[in-house]
């Protein structure tokens, strides 16, 4: 049995485009095969929430060779995509401690149905643990208003090399 949505995915408006992919690009650090989100179209600092899609393509890196004849967005990319989400929110917000978000875990992960070529990955997330040393947020995906996955996911800061804070004594 899926969890009570975080948000009723029907509500979510996908025409009020927070941040399009250019304003990610300026947030989070990853690029080309590694760039999982379309455009950012809820953020609400209140209450911890972000929503964001990644429109899945038919010519993105994994179609051909991930179960051919039924393509399937792979797992770890649906995860990958919910972390860049968190990402967004947790820069844009001023929780960073670092020079940027690195995964530091997920637990509870499930996915319930497939995501595939020409889907759009509605994905919302909440905040349920923000400090600046670690978040953890509860993050739900819908194809329309099924959800395809749940899970939590961990953020931690990283610095780049050579760049390491003080230990303090």
């Amino acid at each position: 049995m899926p969890p009570t949505p975080i948000v009723d995915p029907a509500t979510v408006d996908l025409s009020q485009v927070v941040a399009d992919r250019e304003a990610i690009r300026r947030v989070n650090p990853q690029r080309y095969e590694m760039e999982q989100l379309t455009a950012i179209v809820l953020m609400d600092g209140e209450q911890h929430l972000v929503a964001g899609y990644k429109d899945v393509g038919a010519d993105e890196f994994w179609v051909r060779g991930h179960m051919p004849d039924y393509p399937l967005l792979p797992g770890v990319l649906i995860c990958e995509a919910a972390a860049q989400l968190c990402s967004y929110y947790i820069v844009t917000t001023g929780l960073l401690q670092g020079d940027f978000i690195g995964f530091g875990g997920l637990e509870n992960v499930r996915f319930r149905s497939p995501v595939r070529p020409g889907d759009r990955l509605l994905l919302i997330g909440k905040g349920t643990r923000m400090n600046r040393r670690q978040t953890i947020f509860n993050v739900q995906g819908f194809v329309g208003t099924t959800m395809v996955f749940h899970g939590d996911v961990i953020g931690v800061p990283l610095h780049r090399q050579g760049d390491e804070p003080a230990q303090e004594a």
